[in-house]
C-alpha cells in the first residue's frame, strides 16, 4: 500500500470517530423516528441545513455528514431487511446487548 493511501486511509479512520449517522440512530430509541435508511436520512438532513435533528430523528447529526454519507447509505442497506421489518411492526425476535 503507498503511502498516500495509507494516509487517506488513516485520516478517513479519525474522521469517522466522530460517529456513524446510522449507528446513532439505531441507538436513538425515539418513537416516530425514521428506521428506514435513518442515517442517510440524518446526513442528508444535515447537510441540507435541517435545524433540529434531536428532535427530528433522537440522534445527534456527525460532525462531517458529507464524509459519513457513503458509509451511512452503505450499512442502511446492509441493515435494510431489519429496518423494513421494523417498520412494518415485524418481530424477529433479535435482541442486543448482553
Amino acid at each position: 500500500m503507498t503511502s498516500t493511501l495509507r494516509l487517506l486511509v488513516c485520516a478517513v479512520a479519525l474522521l469517522s470517530l466522530t460517529g456513524c449517522a446510522t449507528v446513532r440512530t439505531l441507538d436513538a430509541a425515539k418513537p416516530d423516528a425514521p428506521v428506514v435508511y435513518a442515517g442517510t436520512r440524518l446526513d442528508w438532513y444535515a447537510l441540507n441545513g435541517g435545524c433540529c435533528p434531536l428532535d427530528r430523528f433522537g440522534a445527534a447529526a456527525p460532525r462531517y455528514p458529507g464524509l459519513d454519507l457513503p458509509a451511512s447509505a452503505l450499512l442502511d442497506t446492509l441493515l435494510l431487511p431489519f429496518s423494513l421489518a421494523t417498520a412494518l411492526g415485524v418481530s424477529l425476535g433479535v435482541s442486543g446487548g448482553l
